[in-house]
Order: structure tokens, then C-alpha cells, then sequence
């Protein structure tokens, strides 16, 4: 089996990042991370439907012909990401407001209905539930750790408004710089900085941690007859 059919335990942690490996989401991504609390959100709902969706495509997966099958995808994927519209607009007023045509557009999001054909549509409920997890994981901490950055560095306060998502954490807002030290971390050109500068990070620790292969030496090259191309000029 290949990466796909059966990825180590942390592959969706870390080497085989959603975000920062494989690209995906990232119009949510640097939309909505200009805050902890509304990267969060959208990170928890995203996490939601990917959990629901991985599941119900595993379930139902002997039910699709190869002509229907992405169309059923994209039900189940609307029938969760509906769900969780509806119950953040339900708990939530008004950071659903903040997040607005996002919540919805996760139906789009190319994270999961990749996960539900190349994974979920192959293995059963609990190994789906399994990658479905790790991968919704690894996509909200990286939302979770851009909103965060881009929030201290744009406003100078972390956990600000945390309240509307979490109703205990009224208390959280820490100031970190009477004077933002760098605005720009607010708009889409700070976002898309500082999301190269977390893959640069990223490679740079696999880098650091891949096993040093020794250098090739002569006695180690092929042996044996060498195809010669013949030109039929002297």
C-alpha cells in the first residue's frame, strides 16, 4: 500500500501536513486566521466535517458506482458542513457572523473530499476515523498557530474575544505590545509571509532531522555493460 492507503500515525500531524505540505485550504486558511478565535472555530468545524464525512463515506462505500461516486461525496461532505453551519450560528451568533461564507465554503475544501477518495472510500470506519483525525488535527494547528502569530503581531493582544467561542475564557486576552510591531500580519499579504515562513520552518526541522546518508563511493558505483549509442559517424 502506498502513503495514501496506510500513512503512519503522525503523517497528517506533521510529514504529511495538509497545509503545509500539500497545499490545501488555504483560502480558509489565510482568510480567517487573522484571530485565535475565529482560526479555532474554523478549525473545530473543519475538523467536525471531516470526522463526519470520513465516516459516512467509509460506511456507505460498497453503495457508489464509479460514475456517482464523487457526487455522493460531495452530499455527505454538504450534509455535515450544513450541521455545522447550522450549530455554530446556533451557539454561536455572532463569531458566525465573523467567519461568514467560510463556514460554508468548507464543502470545498479540497482536504476533505481528497481524504474521502483516496482514504476513506478504501478502509473501513475506524481507520478512516483514524486518518480523518490526524489530518483535521494537523489542519487546525496550523490555522490555530498562523492565527495566533498574525494576531500578536497585527494587534499586539492574544486570545482577544475568546469568549464567543469559549464562554469560560472571557478572562483569556493577554497583551503582548502596546503598539502592534508589524500591521501588515492583518492583511492577506502578512498572511501569505508568514504561512512561507512556517513551511520554510517546517523543512528546515526535517531537514535537520533526516538520517545523514553517506556519500556514494567509487567502489559503490553499478558495474556491468553500459549501453552504448551508436551514431554511425566515425
Amino acid at each position: 500500500m502506498n502513503a495514501l492507503q496506510n500513512p503512519p500515525a503522525s503523517a497528517g500531524l506533521w510529514r504529511n501536513n495538509p497545509a503545509l505540505v500539500q497545499l490545501l485550504g488555504l483560502c480558509p486558511l489565510l482568510a480567517v486566521s487573522n484571530a485565535t478565535v475565529t482560526a479555532l472555530a474554523l478549525g473545530l468545524c473543519t475538523l467536525g466535517v471531516l470526522l463526519g464525512s470520513s465516516l459516512g463515506v467509509s460506511l456507505l462505500r460498497g453503495c457508489f458506482t464509479p460514475a456517482t461516486r464523487l457526487s455522493a461525496y460531495v452530499l455527505i461532505i454538504a450534509a455535515f458542513t450544513t450541521c455545522a453551519d447550522l450549530l455554530l450560528q446556533a451557539c454561536a451568533y455572532t463569531l458566525h457572523q465573523r467567519l461568514g461564507i467560510f463556514v460554508p465554503l468548507i464543502v470545498s475544501n479540497c482536504l476533505i473530499l481528497g481524504r474521502a477518495e483516496s482514504f476513506a472510500s478504501k478502509q473501513p470506519p475506524l481507520p478512516a476515523l483514524r486518518d480523518a483525525l490526524l489530518m483535521g488535527l494537523g489542519f487546525t494547528a496550523v490555522l490555530l498557530t498562523l492565527g495566533m502569530i498574525r494576531e500578536v503581531l497585527g494587534t499586539g493582544h492574544l486570545f482577544a474575544d475568546m469568549a464567543l467561542l469559549l464562554p469560560f475564557a472571557a478572562n483569556w486576552q493577554m497583551t503582548w505590545f502596546d503598539t502592534p510591531p508589524f500591521p501588515l500580519a492583518l492583511l492577506p499579504p502578512g498572511a501569505f509571509l508568514l504561512l512561507g515562513c512556517l513551511i520554510a520552518f517546517k523543512n528546515r526541522i526535517d531537514q535537520a532531522l533526516a538520517p545523514r546518508l553517506p556519500a556514494p563511493t567509487p567502489d559503490s558505483a553499478p558495474t556491468g555493460s553500459k549501453r552504448v549509442r551508436v551514431t554511425g559517424q566515425l
